[in-house]
């Protein structure tokens, strides 16, 4: 025995050595190699795009359509010096903030739903929210604007022509309210699946004990559910609020001419006038103001839900 265990003790002292786990700058190098996928992902298809989109706003088009030197802030300054552009700009936050505000008052009951409901309305109530978006967005806008139309065709106007309600077509189709429905159908779900992963993560004790303490409920929703999911408010709002924003496909078959956004504005100065230091201008500012927005909005919520 003696003998044997010297012999295969050099052995044994290997196969521990080599069991030992990771030390803690080999667990950093592990890290790091596991992240360069998807940094190099976001390098190529996120950071690198983005740092083209500024480098085109800031150079100069020559009249035989090549963008070059020198540097220039002339797009900047024509854009925020034209009354059009403020304007589609203004028009783009407006319609993005209704659209983000409609789909929190939409999304919370039926995340509430969805969350304090059995297992079956539990099931029947993702599909709902999931279903919508197995379909294009180009197809459902269509049909929104078949349901929308100005004329006596339109199913909405025949709905209330039939009714007794009004006496003529009236304009819905081609104005910032088709915008924002149809915007509200595509983008809702957006918000409903963020609040119920929040409300989900609330303990209803707490709302019990709100209760048993004599708390209505809408007093108990007031000062405890809402607090509690402002989380999940924040992402749905952010999220809703951005793809709003940058919207290009449900403002232009709604919207018209007469409810364009920047999106719209992006797409003409490309494809229409050629002109790209322009086209990315609009661009910039476009994401520049959003992430703006959004992080204020963030920072708001948050300071509320610490303050509740």
């Amino acid at each position: 025995m003696t003998v044997t265990a010297t012999v295969f003790s050099p052995a044994l002292r290997v196969v521990r050595a080599s069991a030992r786990p990771l030390g803690l700058g080999d667990g950093r190098l592990a890290g790091l190699l596991l992240l360069l996928p998807a940094s190099g992902f976001l390098l190529a298809f996120s950071i690198a795009p983005a740092l083209t989109l500024f480098g085109y706003s800031v150079l100069t088009q020559r009249p035989d359509g090549v963008v070059t030197l020198p540097l220039t802030l002339a797009h900047f300054q024509h854009f925020l010096g034209t009354g059009l552009y403020i304007h589609v700009l203004v028009a783009t936050l407006r319609m993005a903030a209704v659209t983000a505000a409609l789909a929190a008052l939409l999304g919370y009951p039926v995340a509430l739903v969805m969350v304090r409901s059995n297992a079956l309305v539990m099931r029947i109530m993702t599909i709902v929210v999931i279903a919508p978006l197995i379909v294009s967005v180009v197809v459902r806008t269509y049909g929104w604007q078949l349901l929308l139309g100005n004329g006596p065709t339109g199913v909405v106007n025949w709905v209330l022509l039939s009714l007794g309600v009004i006496h003529q077509p009236i304009r819905i189709l081609y104005t910032e309210t088709a915008v924002v429905i149809g915007s509200l159908h595509v983008f809702l779900p957006m918000m409903v699946l963020p609040l119920a992963a929040a409300l989900a993560k609330i303990d209803p004790q707490l709302e019990d004990a709100a209760r048993t303490l004599g708390a209505a409920s809408w007093r108990v929703f007031w000062r405890v559910t809402l607090p509690l999911s402002l989380p999940g408010l924040a992402v749905g709002f952010t999220l809703v609020f951005s793809l709003t924003a940058s919207s290009y496909v449900t403002p232009a078959i709604l919207g018209g001419t007469s409810a364009q956004m920047l999106g719209n504005l992006i797409e003409q100065q490309i494809t229409a006038v050629y002109d790209w230091p322009f086209g990315a201008t609009v661009a910039v500012v476009l994401v520049v103001t959003v992430l703006a927005i959004n992080l204020a909005s963030s920072w708001f919520l948050e300071r509320r839900r610490n303050l509740a």
